[in-house]
């Protein structure tokens, strides 16, 4: 019997496809990734554009797995996700595969399907393809602009900013985003306007109307701007309506609210985070799950269907079983037709199915016991759109009515009321917290001329707000909006920004570090063509063009490197000083030296004095509640009180809190301790003398013994060692490093390979 080899990418998934398919077939997972660019320059020829790759050293064991079963199998079906990255995956493992000589007369297929359900499974099966070139170079053209940017701009950051620095091609315009609205949110200037509102009252229920016309004048935002002015307004409608409002006229609408096509990766993303408080990270690792297999009862199924997707479409039977449902579950709902949207996309290949369950009878609730809180949560979410997507539109009966308040005056309330419910029975779009919400409120019923007792007039104090700092879900969207990254980049993007650095989330909003600012502001002055939005957005769109075939990929990568290498070589030029600009923030009264702030080697800093003086410049590290924008010459001067005398031990020795290159510390003669978490500035004797002691503690359990000279045998996180503080040496296994003698120790140390030499022979290597 013929042995067919079945590899996907995750374990999970492996799971879930082995039990559709009989004992003719194994599956195995290769983890991801097995095989990525050579970590060094000339990974990518700038000539000739061949990329060099080498295996991942960490899937090492799971390359092994995939020999050993290849070597035993008839057939190869590669079966990795649908989308060009998982493409590029298997073109890897057939590379990998051909290398060791294991294709040779074996029948390697590819295979692709969008949900893991026994009947996507066997269909794929049945229509087995060869591996894809144009998904192929789109991918690799994707991976080769990254590297030459990663690799060419991340020096330059080291060299002229600081080491330890990234850039990247999709996230560094998405950092400039960031870093814009920054810069509106600290240059706005609020400003004062106020509202009057008018309270009456109809059966027992309260009515508030807010002035919309005085004096027969359109009342706009800024009409009354302070409270001289909303007082002489308030007192004037007061004279002029006598206590009385009248019904001056009642406008009614029918109003239609359309539902939402099904998920695409951003817009569940951006509705995870709304509703749920996920991050892009969580919604996708989380999907992921749901689309690998859960068991629920008779064994794994995949209950949702692939989770990187631009398409709004769904299968035909999936609309049906959908229609189907509705019409025995909320019958009134059904519309006559079923409802199609129009993918935005222009990416047939890759415009695959909308996010879906794989089966809407498996309703949140009957599987809830099955899942986990996050997956249940997410399914809901999916199960929910994706029956809403198929359902009649709400209707919505909208009321305006105006009252006159004397002569000129008029105020307005609206209200509205649910007719028909439609999608909104099982669905409601999360709104994000700057969204404007609508008024829903219910108005009792008037009729015109009725005359109402005018109860109060209220005024209150507004001020305009700065633009709002994007959350996870509007940077999704405006990511979306501008043609910047794919479906499988946002979370990856978001993650990047974060874990660099460059930015923070506060309150669940982005906010600019220094360094964020700092990398923006070089990345936009010398490298503005490669974080513009609009070059970025039409690099996607030839990466598209390449994935249907419409684009050679390598005359794409010769004209982005000739004019980018320019830039490169050109900033390569410029001194450092010229780029790490300071911010004079005044004089120090004690010297009249210049006090500054810039970015240093170390991150942010202070300086006194210039690097002309005769005197060298004093420097001190900024708090890490303190930016370069924000903070002031008095509290700069105050980083210079450093290093601080705290006092001193029993013994008399005196303590010291300071700042220095890896952290804040306190010192007593020559031993150092780290006091990370806590402020040099305002640190105890007391707190300070407790953390020595507990550093002590530690330093005597490393200790295993002691000599005189100096040399120590310690132990270490891979075992005990002897160090003469100087250069290391193991101790050979199956040696007691209690029983080793002084010498015995010094010789050790001296047949210690010295590391600079053992580097050297290395590079000569």
């Amino acid at each position: 019997m013929s042995k067919n080899l079945v590899i996907v990418e995750s374990p999970a998934k492996a799971k879930t496809i082995n039990k559709y398919l009989g004992n003719d077939y194994s599956v195995i997972a290769s983890y991801g990734h097995v095989r990525d660019l050579i970590p060094k320059e000339g990974a990518v020829d700038t000539e000739s554009f061949e990329m060099k790759y080498e295996p991942i050293k960490s899937s090492k064991k799971h390359i092994d797995a995939i020999y050993k079963e290849a070597r035993d199998s008839d057939a190869i079906l590669l079966a990795t996700d649908p989308d060009r990255e998982g493409e590029a995956i298997s073109w890897h493992i057939y590379n990998l595969l051909k290398g060791k000589k294991l294709t040779k007369d074996k029948k390697i297929k590819r295979i692709a399907f969008h949900e893991i359900t026994k009947s996507a499974v066997q269909k794929a099966l049945s229509q087995p393809r060869d591996l894809s070139d144009e998904l192929i170079n789109a991918q690799q053209a994707r991976r080769a602009l990254d590297y030459l940017v990663g690799f060419n701009i991340s020096p330059l950051l080291w060299k002229k900013i600081k080491r330890g620095l990234s850039a990247g091609r999709v996230q560094s315009p998405a950092l400039r985003l960031i870093v814009e609205r920054e810069m509106e949110v600290e240059a706005f200037k609020p400003r004062e306007y106020w509202t009057i509102e008018a309270l009456t009252a109809k059966e027992s229920k309260q009515v508030s109307a807010r002035l919309v016309r005085y004096q027969s004048k359109k009342v706009d935002q800024f009409f009354v701007n302070n409270a001289q002015k909303a007082d002489e307004v308030a007192s004037h409608i007061e004279q002029a309506a006598q206590k009385e409002l009248t019904v001056a006229s009642i406008t009614k609408k029918e109003r239609k609210r359309h539902p939402f096509a099904p998920f695409t990766t951003s817009t569940l993303q951006q509705d995870a985070s709304r509703k749920l408080g996920f991050s892009a990270q969580r919604t996708m690792r989380v999907a992921q799950q749901l689309y690998e297999g859960i068991d629920t009862g008779g064994g794994e199924v995949g209950l949702i269907t692939y989770m990187r997707t631009d398409s709004v479409s769904m299968a035909q039977e999936a609309i049906t079983e959908i229609r189907d449902f509705i019409s025995k579950q909320f019958p009134e709902a059904l519309p006559p037709k079923a409802n199609f949207y129009k993918t935005k996309s222009k990416n047939a290949q890759e415009a695959h199915e909308a996010i879906r369950p794989t089966s809407v009878k498996r309703t949140p609730e009957q599987i809830k016991k099955a899942l986990s809180d996050d997956q249940f949560k997410l399914y809901r979410l999916i199960w929910t759109r994706a029956l809403a997507s198929q359902m009649m539109p709400a209707l919505m009966d909208t009321v305006s009515v105006e009252f006159s308040a004397g002569e000129g005056n008029v105020f307005r309330a609206s209200g509205s009321t649910i007719k028909k419910p439609g999608y909104l029975a099982v669905y409601q779009i999360g709104m994000d917290e700057d969204s404007e919400k609508e008024d829903e409120k219910i108005l009792p019923p008037f009729s015109e001329g009725e005359k109402l007792p005018l109860k109060k007039i209220n005024r209150e104090q507004h001020f305009t707000k700065p633009p709002p700092r994007y959350t996870e879900a509007s940077l999704i969207k405006t990511l979306e909006e501008y043609g910047i990254g794919r479906p499988s980049t946002y979370a990856a993007i978001i993650s990047t920004l974060l874990q660099r650095e460059y930015v923070t989330l506060e309150n669940r909003r982005f906010k600019p570090t220094d360094m964020g600012k700092i990398v923006n502001k070089f990345l936009t002055r010398y490298f503005s063509t490669y974080v513009d939005y609009e070059f970025t957005a039409q690099l996607e769109d030839k990466l598209d063009a390449i994935a249907r075939g419409e684009e050679e990929w390598k005359p794409l990568m010769k004209s982005f490197w000739k004019s980018f290498k320019e830039k490169v070589d050109e900033t390569e030029k410029i001194p450092r000083s010229e780029i790490n600009e300071a911010r004079v923030l005044g004089t120090d009264p004690k010297s009249g030296k210049p006090v500054s702030v810039r970015m240093g080697r170390y991150g942010a800093m202070a300086q006194i004095g210039e690097a002309e003086d005769e005197e060298k410049p004093r420097f001190a590290s900024l708090r890490p509640d303190q930016t370069l924008d924000s903070i002031t010459l008095e509290e700069a001067l105050v980083l210079f009180e450093l290093p601080r005398e705290l006092g001193t031990t029993e013994a008399g020795e005196v303590v010291t809190a300071n700042i220095g290159r890896y952290g804040p510390y306190v010192r007593v003669n020559k031993t150092f301790v780290s006091i990370k978490g806590e402020d040099p500035h305002t640190i105890t004797l007391e707190r300070a003398l407790e953390l020595i002691a507990e550093n002590e503690e530690k330093k005597n359990n490393r200790i295993i013994k002691d000599f005189e000279d100096g040399v120590q045998i310690l132990r270490g996180p891979y075992g005990p060692y002897i160090t003469n503080g100087k250069k290391n040496a193991r101790i050979p296994k199956g040696t007691e490093p209690e029983s080793i003698t002084h010498d015995q120790a010094l010789e050790m140390i001296e047949k210690a390979p010295e590391k600079k030499a053992r580097g050297k022979r290395r590079a000569k290597k």
